[in-house]
């Protein structure tokens, strides 16, 4: 992964987190395992726009393929 690409997916991750939702406990448990598998799960359901959908599955690859 790109210095570049892991900046703006803990970035994304970071603002995320702050965010009062149900499953950010579950997210953060996820990051902090270094489990992208498991954090490509739990965004399945988030309604991204085609164009973020692509960035955040973009980074999540970059992120996999460590």
């Amino acid at each position: 992964m790109s210095r570049a690409a892991e900046v703006s997916l803990r970035r994304w991750l970071r603002r995320q987190l702050q965010q009062p939702t149900p499953g950010r406990e579950h997210l953060e448990a996820a990051v902090a395992n270094n489990d992208p598998a498991e954090v490509r799960r739990l965004l399945a359901g988030v309604p991204f726009t085609e164009a973020q959908r692509r960035h955040v599955e973009g980074l999540l690859d970059a992120w996999e393929s460590r």
